[in-house]
C-alpha cells in the first residue's frame, strides 16, 4: 500500500516527524508531498521547495525503514476543486491519504480516497508558526525540529532570512 502525506513543512518539526514514524508501520510505499512549493521567502513561507526537501530527507535518514519513500513538491494551483486532480498528476499513485486539514481531507474524500487522520503531536508546541515565532524572538525552537533540520536552517541561512523579512522599510 502507498500512502500519500502533505504538509507544508515550514519548517519540518518534531510532530511531522513523529507523525511519519506511525505512517510508515502501515505503508509500504510513502508519499510526502511539499504543499505551496512555489511559496518562500515570507514571514509564513520562509523556507524554498529545496530547503524543505533537504531537511525532510535529512530527517527521514535517521528512520530506520527501507521503506521506498518519494518528496514531490507541489505548487498550488488555487482552484480547490481541481486540487486532487492537479496532486494526482503530479505523484505515483498512491490508496490512502494521510491528514489532519479539514480542507485536504474533504477535497480527498470527495475524490473517492481513503483518508485517515494521523495523531495530533503536542499540536500546540509542534506547529511552524510557533517554531518562526521563537526563531524571531530569539527565544528556544531547536528543541522542536529534528536535530538535522535544525542544522540545515543554520545552513541554508534561515534564521537571519526569517529576521530579514520579517522588518520594515519604515
Amino acid at each position: 500500500m502507498r500512502g500519500f502525506f502533505i504538509g507544508r513543512f515550514q519548517p519540518y518539526h518534531t510532530g511531522h516527524h513523529e507523525v511519519l514514524e506511525e505512517i510508515l508501520k502501515e505503508v509500504d510505499e510513502l508519499i510526502i508531498g511539499i504543499g505551496s512549493a512555489q511559496e518562500s521567502h515570507s514571514i509564513e513561507n520562509p523556507f524554498t521547495a529545496g530547503e524543505r526537501i533537504l531537511m525532510i530527507s535529512r530527517a527521514l535518514d535517521e528512520i530506520n525503514t527501507d521503506k521506498k519513500i518519494y518528496i514531490i513538491p507541489l505548487e498550488d494551483i488555487y482552484r480547490n476543486s481541481l486540487w486532487v486532480s492537479h496532486v494526482r498528476s503530479m505523484v505515483p499513485p498512491f490508496d490512502v491519504v494521510y491528514s489532519n486539514n479539514p480542507l485536504v481531507t474533504r477535497l480527498f474524500g470527495e475524490g473517492g480516497f481513503a483518508v485517515r487522520r494521523t495523531e495530533l503531536r503536542n499540536r500546540r508546541v509542534y506547529q511552524g508558526t510557533e517554531i518562526r515565532r521563537r526563531i524571531l524572538e530569539e527565544k528556544d525552537w531547536e528543541e522542536l525540529v529534528p536535530e538535522v533540520v535544525m542544522k540545515t536552517i543554520i545552513e541554508v541561512g534561515g534564521i537571519q532570512r526569517l529576521k530579514d523579512i520579517s522588518g520594515s522599510d519604515v
